[in-house]
């Protein structure tokens, strides 16, 4: 695989001090996690994702291993972002009826809907590209509220069917994903809902911290599926507005200290705002469209409580072209080098083409301390979240390609 690659190097030195310092775990901590994980693990539907070792594939590129941790098929919603929006509104919906009745519900209660008579009167309503929508009104018709979830203009119908058959109201808004986000906010504001959002902006930081506590599972399950005495040397991890990427980037910096992997972000080229704000040393807007396949990652502005930590924590940033992630969706899909396929989408790739085209390119390759010793993490956060935009870049259904996966294990 060839193409453009944006890359720059943290300028500020990452991890100039133990985490706990400079107020970091104030934002997401270990204490929390165990608090959400301890909640998330007893849904009905848990189960520990799969860590695919692409071995063939990192030989190819000149690399000890690339392990593969794929959200496919978490709580069968499609994505990583079901431990997320739906934690949120478990944890706000528990408080408001905590508030009324001078006790806090368990969960339980909630699903049997032993309190409608409260949870029933309130609204949740966020901005989404598709699978953070689907995980708040997921988490909305689970526990027993209203729900209203803004989508800009590029959101394929498929997803928003998607958020629709949970229940939820799906509106259009005019512009990009950042705007929906300020459309979702101000409607909030004038009928009394509560924002979960999992981006976080200026007096708004409480609850996109519990999304992305929620998400910090996905490195906790990880670490015990690590093949014995391996840790990965580098972690290579999607942008967006940052906030799976900061959850990560924290649970290594706290977990393994000194022993951290490299950790690097990849974002789309024409929705680069992670990048332009390690260059300015400040949250900085993407200066792109935003017009990408990569859907989940068309966000022009940081989360302002990720960037705290990424702007300490990550040692690199790069951008990839659509062309790249399409490549490497086909690449999954149709294995080449002998390793198990994966149903990957658009916006689960990212990460995959940037070690991918790092580990090609000799200056970057040693930039980031890539050898054939390396092992690399990646996070696959979604399946086919749009079978149809699938099977266009892919040449066959998400569908065709498990049955070939079947027959593959059955030979």
């Amino acid at each position: 695989m060839s193409g453009p690659l944006g890359f720059l190097l943290n300028p500020q030195p990452p991890r100039q001090h133990p985490y706990h310092l400079g107020g970091l775990s104030e934002i997401l901590n270990l204490h929390a996690l165990n608090e959400a994980r301890a909640e998330i693990t007893t849904w009905p539907g848990y189960a520990v994702t799969p860590l695919v070792a692409l071995q063939g594939l990192a030989s190819k590129a000149g690399l000890g291993n690339i392990l593969y941790k794929d959200e496919g098929s978490r709580f069968g919603l499609g994505s990583f972002k079901a431990l997320g929006g739906a934690y949120a509104v478990l944890r706000y919906l528990k408080k408001e009826v905590s508030r009324q009745l001078g006790v806090e519900p368990d969960t339980s209660s909630l699903i049997r809907g032993e309190h409608r008579e409260i949870t029933e009167m309130l609204t949740v309503v966020c901005a989404t590209d598709g699978n953070h929508g689907k995980s708040v009104a997921w988490g909305a018709r689970n526990f027993g509220c209203k729900c209203v979830i803004y989508v800009h203009a590029h959101v394929s119908q498929a997803r928003r069917d998607a958020i629709a058959a949970y229940g939820a109201s799906v509106l259009e808004v005019k512009g990009a994903y950042d705007d929906a986000v300020r459309k979702a906010a101000d409607d909030a504001l004038e009928n009394g809902w509560q924002v979960i959002s999992d981006t976080s902006y200026e007096g708004y930081t409480e609850v996109p911290r519990d999304v992305m506590q929620g998400y910090g599972i996905i490195a906790a399950e990880a670490a015990t599926q690590f093949p014995a005495g391996v840790r990965p040397t580098h972690v290579f991890v999607q942008g967006g507005v940052g906030g799976v990427a900061a959850s990560l980037c924290s649970w290594f910096w706290e977990s393994y200290g000194s022993d951290a992997p490299r950790f690097i972000i990849v974002e789309p080229a024409n929705a680069d705002c992670l990048i332009r704000s390690a260059g300015a040393g400040k949250p900085t807007p993407a200066a792109g469209d935003l017009d990408t396949i990569m859907a989940g990652l068309a966000c022009g502005e940081v989360s302002v409580i990720a960037w705290e930590i990424l702007r300490e924590g990550a040692d690199a940033f790069l951008t990839v072209t659509d062309e790249a992630a399409a490549s490497c969706m086909r690449l999954l899909a149709e294995a080449p080098f002998g390793d198990a396929r994966v149903v990957a989408g658009e916006s689960a790739v990212a990460g995959l083409a940037g070690v991918l085209l790092a580990a090609t390119d000799p200056e970057k390759r040693k930039a980031l301390g890539l050898s054939e010793s390396s092992v690399v993490m990646l996070v696959g956060t979604e399946g086919a979240t749009d079978p149809a935009l699938y099977e266009q870049i892919v040449g066959r259904s998400a569908d065709a390609v498990r049955d070939s996966m079947l027959q593959v294990a059955d030979a």
